[in-house]
Parts: C-alpha cells; structure tokens; sequence
C-alpha cells in the first residue's frame, strides 16, 4: 500500500467518527511548503473560515513551518471563537499526528478551541 493511499484510508476512518460527534471541524491540509486549516460545518459540509500560509498576511514571513503552522492555529482559533465556535473536532485528514500538524492542534488550542 502506498503512502497516499494509507492517508486516504486513515482520513476516511477518522471523518468516519468524526461525523458522530456532530461539532463544527477544524480540518488540515498539508504540502511540502504549506499548510491550511478550515473550519467545515460538518452536518452540511459548508466551509464556514479558511487560513493558509498562501495568504498576504503570512507572505514573507520568517520562521520555520513548525512556527507557521502555530500561527495558523491560532487565527483558525480566533475565527471559530469570532463565530461562536468554542469547541470542535480536529480532523488531521490521515496525517500523522506529529510536527506541523501538531504545532498547528497546540496553537489552535493556546487560541482558546477545545478538542
């Protein structure tokens, strides 16, 4: 099985779980060079708030991707709390839980969202 088929099939278990729950997400996307985080509606699938390291605001910003992916968090935080969202589920899409992905769930957490 290749690496990308494994992450497929990890995602579709953890969304899988995920859907019982029914609280807003907070769902990653990861590339070589950036990351994204949404916050999705999960009972209608709508895309309620967005930041990603492609923004103007975070363009030329120094600092490594672990520090990126805090900041990220943290706005992703500030967005669902300006909309009424506390607490959520934090879908890593198949990504293993550890650096970016991590960095960006601690951030998310130190803005005020519970998982």
């Amino acid at each position: 099985m290749s690496k990308e088929l494994a992450r497929v099939r990890r995602s579709k278990k953890l969304r899988a779980k995920l859907q019982k729950v029914q609280l807003m997400r907070v769902s990653v996307c990861r590339s070589l060079k950036n990351i994204t985080a949404q916050l999705i509606d999960s009972s209608n699938g709508k895309v309620l708030a967005t930041v990603s390291t492609q923004q103007k605001e975070f363009k030329g910003k120094s600092g490594g991707n672990i520090e990126a992916a805090s900041k990220i968090g943290a706005e992703i935080a500030k967005k669902a709390i300006d909309l009424g969202h506390k607490k959520v589920t934090f879908d890593r899409s198949g990504y293993k839980y550890h650096g970016r992905v991590k960095a960006l769930a601690d951030g998310a957490r130190d803005g005020g969202l519970e998982f």
